[in-house]
């Protein structure tokens, strides 16, 4: 009756499996849990191949790396049963009736996302972006946030979906880097007139990159979103993008993000980093992008 899905690349999800695989037979219904390996190295899929020995669990190692969007359809095609429940592997589950409250709402509603949380301390001092970040974003996540705009504020992180609708609909597999394959999903269930529950049914989020590692993603995210452009276009990027580009300084704002970078990047990585400036060093990133993208290919 419950079919979880976890995606995982090199990343020891041992502790959020055990306290699913607890829940799921305090459930007493059908369950269970598929951990799809990513194109994990060796060491990655030794960490986690204990997990199979838990009840309900079951490890599919995919040698390739198929990306997100795609190794969440496979994983959805591998279920047993009718009711999905996505959760990325670097969670943490809290709550004691987690299962039993998407199991509760999912039998009224199609789409249900549940939400996350940070923790209260800082995990590491060499993630102090993402982080900040994140906590800031924190006050944005309740549910009664969240059902303002229901689409906009979908994640893949933590969400249910019923598997038949899931699979007429699927992660787009043409987006084969890291970045709004979560936005584009959140699209394509308006597009088709579906709608979404938000809850408050949130995970933890533990597994904060440090502030190399996350600016990196954030920059592969942008290029991601410049290649989506046509697709999604209520970002609040691409809405500061349209105004810059309405007064004519997309080649101004690309320069001086390549003056200004270093400076930029200096304070990006420090132990207080600025989220105003690492908004300003998205647009100008994507700026830079797009005149660089467009001399390449006029």
């Amino acid at each position: 009756m419950l079919s979880i899905l976890i995606p995982t690349k090199d990343y020891n999800c041992r502790v959020l499996v055990e306290e699913l695989s607890r829940q799921c037979v305090g459930l007493g219904v059908p369950c269970e849990i598929l951990i799809g390996e990513d194109g994990s190295t060796d060491e990655g899929i030794e960490q986690n191949r204990s997990i199979a020995q838990l009840p309900c669990c079951r490890i599919i190692e995919y040698k390739v790396n198929l990306g997100r969007a795609r190794v969440r359809n496979r994983l959805a095609e591998e279920a047993q049963y009718d009711n999905l429940i996505f959760i990325d592997s670097d969670a943490i589950v809290e709550k004691r009736n987690f299962l039993s409250t998407y199991l509760e709402v999912l039998q009224s509603n199609d789409i249900v996302c549940g939400g996350l949380y940070h923790p209260v301390f800082i995990p590491s001092p060499d993630c102090t972006l993402r982080y900040k970040y994140e906590k800031n974003a924190d006050s944005k996540r309740p549910a009664s946030v969240r059902r303002k705009h229901p689409y906009n504020d979908f994640s893949t992180f933590n969400f249910a979906i019923k598997r038949s609708l899931f699979l007429s609909i699927r992660f787009d597999e043409s987006i084969k880097e890291y970045g709004y394959e979560d936005t584009l999903f959140g699209h394509k269930i308006k597009e088709n007139g579906l709608t979404i529950t938000h809850i408050d049914n949130p995970l933890l989020h533990v597994g904060l990159e440090s502030n190399k590692h996350y600016l990196s993603k954030v920059e592969q995210s942008l290029k991601t979103l410049y290649n989506l452009r046509e697709d999604i276009n209520t970002t609040p990027l691409l809405e500061a993008y349209r105004r810059v580009r309405s007064v004519g300084m997309i080649p101004f704002a690309a320069w001086l993000w390549r003056k200004s970078q270093s400076v930029l990047r200096s304070n990006l990585m420090g132990e207080n980093p600025s989220l105003l400036l690492f908004k300003l060093y998205k647009l100008g990133y994507y700026c830079n992008y797009v005149v660089t993208d467009r001399l390449k290919n006029p």
